[in-house]
């Protein structure tokens, strides 16, 4: 480490891409600075570091991390023990640009498995962008020799001695629990669990966090939904099991049924100690479906509920650069069940009317010859009885919804409450008007072709394929918006999905589906590690943390032909 800080000093002044040559690894009593990217200019992307800190060294343990939800849990935690004490470290190194930046990509409420830290056997590393000083252009090498051989290394050592043991301690336990708890709502038929105490409002639209406590109803089942678990951890918890099938989500508005869909679509991960939802867990192969004009749709059979447009528009194949809100939802639900997903989770307030019900006065004057959608209404059923697809569903405006629900779920000022008696008492009391208009059963239709070259005709000659944050990702001149995938909750999610979209156009293998493409591909990814899929070996891997499949699959979808 001495070195380092002596060719530092000697450059101070000096052209600032002399600092090139200090990439290499730098040792000291505790750890080991490998720089292995130096920025080109101080405004530039910042130079990429690892910390690496042999295991003897610290007080872990290896089985603190020995399955996958606790080395999840566990890298989670240092991640954002290390941001913390970064924030609170004094770090007087200044300058132009980023200069004097420390960054390491620290996690949200979601516990994801991505490359921040890693952890095994050997050690634990952390994996930081760093803005090296400079004055203009001329580089600032007092300054850069304390961030790297001081305030690097000590914010690193605070880190591992400084951090909770007990908060450890309990982020671990509750891996353990939500692993078990998702065996549970498989062994039990169920595709959620919403723990009683659970704290389901946000702070505001624009933050994950929970609503403070003094300002939220805490989430309480209905008894007639009550499960009861006891965890590995020793605690009994109670809370609503929804069975598979089709459950509605009705009431009043502004009484909490997006709310409640909010938190069982987040339920696909787990999540840290005090968000609130840590004990809201859902299956995982949920999938939030909404419409979504304009987006773009290639190839997918969206007959199931689109027959006999005008002028003769292929529904078997449908393609469209510009799809309307029905066709675009329509699209989302066949393209999660490629996906192989069991569950979908639909809300009202962003679905296409026309898309979700007929009523009977509308058939009556527009006839079924003349509307070329057969409704949700007519097709969630069978979705179920036929491929056990359950949904849960948010509505206030139809009660048209009863007749085909197993479950009726009614939030009253944030309380639920188990309506499903009265719902069906009601359809016998008023039968409805409106007429079945399903023509046949729901037909999954087999898996599309892949095509490399759907991906490749859009790489410019450097074949980039990058992120721009959470919404959107760019292949040379095109860009994929994914502004409506509501269930990709992290930039570096996103920049995981460019990475494989890359990986897919470049690999040698010739899938014959995108289904096949995808499956390969986290076949390696788990067997070589979400590293893998970083640019070097034995380098910084990038900010990145891993999608679902389908947030992969959505991403590709949305690419135009």
């Amino acid at each position: 480490m001495q070195q380092l800080a002596d060719m530092l000093n000697k450059m101070d002044g000096k052209s600032y891409k002399s600092l090139k040559s200090i990439q290499g690894h730098y040792d000291n009593e505790l750890l080991r600075l490998s720089v292995d990217y130096v920025q080109g200019d101080p405004f530039a992307a910042p130079s990429k570091l690892r910390v690496f800190i042999p295991l003897h060294r610290t007080d872990f343990h290896l089985e603190q991390f020995q399955s996958p939800e606790r080395r999840r849990a566990f890298k989670h935690f240092f991640a954002k023990t290390f941001h913390q004490v970064t924030h609170k470290t004094d770090n007087p190194v200044s300058g132009t640009g980023k200069s004097g930046m420390i960054y390491i990509d620290a996690p949200g409420q979601e516990v994801l498995d991505r490359t921040a830290v890693n952890i095994s056997s050997a050690g634990i590393e952390f994996r930081l962008s760093c803005g090296l000083p400079a004055k203009g252009r001329s580089v600032l090498g007092k300054g850069a020799a304390k961030l790297l051989t001081e305030i690097i290394p000590d914010v690193a050592k605070k880190t591992i001695e400084t951090y909770s043991r007990e908060a450890l301690k309990q982020a671990l336990l509750l891996a353990d629990d939500q692993t078990f708890i998702r065996r549970e709502i498989k062994d039990r038929s169920l595709i959620s669990f919403i723990a009683d105490g659970a704290v389901l409002p946000r702070e505001s639209g624009i933050s994950n966090k929970p609503l403070p406590e003094k300002n939220v109803v805490p989430f309480k089942s209905p008894d007639s939904y009550r499960t009861t678990l006891q965890l590995p951890s020793g605690k009994t918890l109670s809370g609503m099991g929804i069975p598979k099938g089709i459950s509605l989500i009705i009431g009043g508005g502004y009484h909490g049924k997006s709310t409640l869909l909010h938190a069982i679509e987040r339920g696909v991960y787990n999540h840290e100690p005090g968000d609130g939802r840590e004990f809201v867990l859902s299956d995982e192969s949920a999938v939030k479906i909404r419409s979504e004009d304009g987006r773009s749709v290639t190839d997918v059979n969206i007959s199931p509920f689109i027959n006999d447009l005008p002028f003769g528009k292929d529904t078997l194949a449908f393609s469209s650069e510009d799809a309307s809100g029905s066709t675009s939802q329509a699209a989302n639900i066949v393209e999660a069940i490629e996906m192989r997903t069991r569950m979908l989770l639909i809300d009202e307030d962003t679905s296409a009317t026309n898309f979700m019900i007929r009523d009977a006065r509308m058939q009556k004057l527009v006839k079924k010859d003349k509307e070329p959608i057969t409704p949700f209404i007519d097709r969630v059923r069978g979705l179920y009885d036929t491929h056990g697809i359950s949904t849960v569903l948010v509505l206030g405006g139809s009660g048209d919804y009863f007749e085909a629900a197993d479950h009726v779920i009614m939030m009253d000022e944030y309380e639920p409450e188990d309506k499903t008696a009265e719902a069906k008492a009601l359809t016998e009391q008023f039968a409805t008007q409106r007429v079945f208009e399903a023509d046949g059963a729901f037909t999954v239709t087999e898996p599309r072709a892949f095509s490399k070259q759907r991906i490749k005709k859009w790489f410019d000659q450097k074949e980039k394929v990058e992120s721009k944050g959470r919404q959107s990702i760019r292949i040379g001149k095109t860009n994929i918006s994914l502004s409506h995938v509501e269930q990709l909750v992290d930039p570096s999610q996103t920049e995981a999905i460019a990475r494989m979209i890359k990986l897919l156009a470049k690999n040698n293998n010739t899938p014959k589906t995108m289904i096949n493409a995808i499956d390969d591909l986290y076949e390696q990814v788990e067997e070589n590690g979400l590293d893998s899929l970083g640019v070097f070996r034995n380098q910084h891997p990038g900010d990145l943390a891993l999608p679902r499949k389908y947030e992969l699959a959505a991403a590709l979808n949305r690419l135009r032909p």
